[in-house]
């Protein structure tokens, strides 16, 4: 059975400079939400078999919503997409080569999708599918209680669903043609309202 253990952030400069960055600017509640996107991404991996790059799925998850704080919030482009820009100019600075430097991009990008070809892209596909399930419980059932007990436990919710829908519908105010945008008019804040990860 997959545990928390042996799921650890990649010990390498980067995931330190990356979950240092994630720590100055997200709030408690995005930073938890955060860490528990890498870990259900990672458990999906590991239990499904799914070849990933762990650093570049823990920059990935640290990086995916960066561009809901403030200082990073953009008037002009859906927040996922400025997250991309985000993260590229955090991994120009870590020393990772251009490829890599837009795979990160595009994992957060993807994030948003609803259904990312795993074939073309693992990270992608790992990612989008943690995020729907940190926010809205999708397919919660595809890993165990205790794993998701255990994750819960070192990573609480820490009231992150008011705060998410906050976030959104303020995206989905100033950008009426966003990512969020849609999600709010397609019943987002019913979906968050039913998560079991909540009760």
């Amino acid at each position: 059975m997959i545990s928390t253990k042996d799921l650890v952030v990649p010990a390498t400069a980067a995931s330190a400079a990356a979950l240092e960055v994630a720590s100055g600017y997200l709030s408690t509640a995005l930073l938890s939400h955060s860490r528990r996107v890498y870990l259900w991404a990672a458990a999906f991996g590991e239990q499904e078999g799914i070849q990933y790059d762990a650093e570049l799925l823990f920059a990935a998850a640290m990086f995916h919503d960066i561009a809901l704080a403030p200082e990073f919030d953009s008037h002009t482009v859906s927040f996922e997409v400025a997250g991309g820009h985000v993260a590229r100019v955090f991994a120009a600075g870590a020393g990772w080569p251009s490829e890599r430097r837009e795979r990160l991009g595009e994992v957060i990008v993807r994030h948003m999708v609803p259904e990312t070809d795993v074939t073309v892209d693992p990270e992608g596909h790992l990612i989008s599918r943690a995020a729907a399930l940190d926010i809205v419980g999708k397919d919660v059932d595809a890993l165990s209680p205790a794993f998701r007990a255990e994750v819960l436990r070192d990573f609480p919710r820490l009231g992150l669903s008011p705060e998410f829908l906050a976030c959104f519908q303020a995206q989905a105010d100033r950008k009426v043609n966003s990512s969020a945008a849609r999600a709010i008019q397609s019943g987002l804040a019913a979906r968050i309202a039913a998560n079991p990860l909540d009760v």
